[in-house]
């Protein structure tokens, strides 16, 4: 939602109350800068503060009080950095501590000695007493009017200390709408928009957002205020899907000789019906004239590297060179590996490009591609540096694309006159919410089908004290001839630590499966690459019994033989990095396993996730329950996105009015595309002047 007016526009430093130092504070802690960036700052919650509570009626159920009383008996107490200042409230039935640990002297010397406050604030208790740390203060005035749901905002210790509460950003919004009117804000949604909808006015929306009438107006507020920004957001996603629609594309008429040898002579097992369902969808797309966008979602093991595959000789067939671009070198060689050997029968040249192919090799590979005789190339980013050349680059493939920088995808379309079709794959489910938002300008294709032959992986989660009995299960499994995974997670601010551990892990392992009637290999990040490939090749040939690694065997890793994975502290994962971790075993005939070991003690949001684990393998429930567990902002990679920078709006709990502005975004763009009506040119200008950085960040190669 941008408020797009010169009085919104002002500095909010001019804004009686703030002047240049609170202006200057409010723009680092809150990125509050203008009258506008102040109007969006939205209560986060109300309190009903109409009553006043007595001192003695206070329980550990009460969470947020307002009382009223007489402060007294200001002190400070502690040294240094422990500093701090309390005072006493009395009222008629008892008094409670109030404390400061920043800006008390502040408060002592603004207090009047034997006047009447009401004092605000989060209640704790400490040793059975209870106190309120930095309280919201206000000299009681009988004759002011009682307004029953105030607004609680967000703010920070910093501001506080500077007399910037809660009461504060109150008092601030009172002489912001003391500037403002209805011209100030227009109404930006068409008359019939408002009508259909039961819309409540913008100007009034944004007045009863920050004093709420009723609880009623509240809800008529709130709904309002969502309603545009998920309508501005509809409707940017559905221009640039139109503009996708009407790129120009490279055209593959034919459905050739490799393609149909491959399909007839060389599949290694039967498409499933999913697989040709999305390879029709991805034929259809080629054959319009119109350059493909699509997304092709798939569980761990579902058939997308067949798809790609499938896809690929299409575009050979009608003389257009393909690349595949995945995030990480072992990735890179895992596709190589497998699309090489498929291709093999058909004597179709396949080159890996990745930041390790140098000297000789490199040199002949870019050679090749330049000249059109390589028709296939698999690699990392080193895909998309200036030096790689393609002679008539017709599909880019990108494997897990939420782990590529914008700016990586987008030079992909430089790589030929006219930008090649894209098809981006994902394992990671992606809930229907955040599809309609992050990924809603491309074309979506779900393979929900898993290839024939497969078994249900039996998931089970153990403490640290079963560890010796699961320890015997794995003994007994490498007895029948399986192998192992053993995951160790990264603890982010450490990688020393990280190498600590699994070094330790390592050698733990060693201990319990013992030399030489176990074989145990290791592989992580920091290993140089020689001595990774030579660790991983040890288990996928079956050298190895174990593999002990760190979540660099995440994604694409494939060893038909390995029946059990075992994912140590698993309470550090979240929901979608288990679901994939577990996508490494079942993919052979045989009963497979995936073991979390957590600690003794874990928190009640590990234990719920563990019990999702354990109950359910549909990928997109898990994706779903990871969503409404982490939120959006940190899955994904859709931080960067800009996609998911709503003030108000929950892509979460909104689903509802999600549905309804996708609906009416599509209808007004049908009847007016580029939004030149006059009912719908505000529209126009909102999108226009957004800052949301969505189209920026998520066009071209989303």
């Amino acid at each position: 939602m941008t408020l797009n007016n010169n009085i919104l526009d002002t500095p909010v430093e001019f804004l009686k109350g703030v002047g240049p130092l609170r202006g200057a504070l409010l723009l680092k802690e809150l990125n509050i800068q203008s009258y506008g960036d102040l109007l969006k700052h939205f209560p986060m919650r109300y309190i009903d503060t109409a009553g006043i509570t007595n001192i003695s009626e206070l329980t550990h159920e009460h969470e947020y009080v307002q009382l009223r009383g007489v402060i007294f008996n200001f002190k400070e107490e502690g040294q240094s950095f422990r500093k701090r200042h309390t005072a006493t409230l009395y009222d008629k039935t008892g008094s409670i501590e109030l404390i400061w640990f920043q800006g008390g002297s502040y408060v002592q010397k603004n207090i009047q000695p034997n006047a009447v406050y009401n004092v605000f604030g989060k209640l704790s208790f400490f040793n059975g007493n209870a106190n309120i740390s930095h309280p919201e203060i206000e000299l009681f005035n009988a004759s002011a009017p009682v307004n029953s749901m105030q607004p609680v905002y967000s703010t920070t210790e910093k501001l506080k200390a500077k007399g910037v509460t809660n009461r504060s950003f109150a008092k601030l919004m009172q002489g912001l709408f003391e500037k403002i009117n209805e011209q100030s804000i227009p109404e930006i949604l068409p008359a019939d928009v408002l009508q259909h909808y039961k819309l409540m006015p913008r100007f009034e929306a944004f007045r009863q957002i920050h004093f709420p009438a009723s609880e009623k107006h509240k809800w008529h507020a709130e709904r309002r205020l969502k309603w545009e920004e998920l309508l501005l957001s509809q409707l940017k996603i559905l221009k640039l899907k139109l503009n996708h629609h009407q790129q120009a594309g490279f055209i593959f008429p034919n459905v050739g000789a490799h393609f149909n040898e491959f399909f007839n002579n060389h599949l290694p097992f039967s498409l499933t019906n999913a697989q040709k369902r999305v390879i029709k969808e991805i034929r259809q797309d080629t054959f319009s004239g119109k350059q493909m966008n699509r997304l092709v979602q798939g569980d761990v093991g579902s058939g997308k590297t067949m798809v790609a595959l499938m896809s690929m000789l299409l575009a050979w067939d009608n003389g257009f060179q393909s690349l595949l671009m995945a995030p990480t070198e072992i990735l890179a060689q895992q596709h190589y590996q497998g699309i090489k050997e498929l291709l093999a029968p058909l004597h179709i040249p396949v080159a890996i490009l990745t930041g390790t192919v140098k000297g000789k090799e490199r040199k002949q590979v870019l050679e090749g591609l330049a000249k059109g005789v390589i028709p296939i190339v698999i690699g990392t980013h080193a895909l998309v540096e200036d030096t790689v050349k393609f002679q008539n680059l017709g599909l880019a493939i990108i494997d897990e694309q939420h782990r590529f920088g914008v700016t990586q995808r987008a030079k992909l379309w430089t790589k030929n006159d006219h930008p090649p079709h894209v098809l981006v794959m994902t394992a990671t489910p992606i809930p229907r919410t955040l599809a309609m938002t992050v990924y809603g300008d491309l074309d979506v294709s779900v393979i929900d089908e898993l290839p024939p032959g497969r078994k249900p992986i039996e998931t089970i989660h153990r403490s640290e004290n079963f560890r010796p009995k699961v320890m015997q299960f794995l003994k007994n499994e490498i007895e029948k001839g399986r192998q192992i995974y053993i995951v160790y997670p990264l603890i982010e601010e450490s990688e020393k630590l990280d190498y600590e551990s699994l070094k330790a892990g390592y050698e733990q392992v060693k201990a319990w499966f013992p030399d030489p009637k176990y074989r145990v290999a290791m592989v992580h990040g920091k290993q140089p690459l020689d001595e990774k490939e030579r660790n991983m090749h040890r288990f996928v040939s079956g050298d190895a019994h174990i593999l002990v690694a760190t979540t660099v065997i995440e994604v694409g890793v494939n060893v038909p033989n390995a029946s059990v994975m075992v994912i140590e502290s698993s309470e550090r994962f979240g929901l979608s990095q288990l679901h994939q971790l577990r996508g490494r075993v079942g993919r052979g005939s045989e009963k497979s396993y995936c073991i979390l070991l957590t600690g003794f003690e874990i928190s009640k949001e590990s234990r719920q996730r563990m019990s999702i684990m354990t109950q359910t393998s549909d990928g997109f429930v898990i994706a779903e329950e990871d969503l409404k567990m982490r939120g959006p902002g940190d899955i994904y990679g859709t931080r960067q996105s800009g996609a998911l920078d709503f003030k108000i709006a929950d892509i979460i709990h909104d689903v509802e009015i999600m549905e309804e502005t996708k609906v009416a975004a599509q209808t007004i763009l049908n009847n007016d595309p580029m939004l030149e009506q006059p009912m719908h040119r505000a529209l126009q200008i909102q999108i226009h002047h957004s800052r949301n950085k969505q189209v920026q960040q998520w066009n071209k190669i989303s």
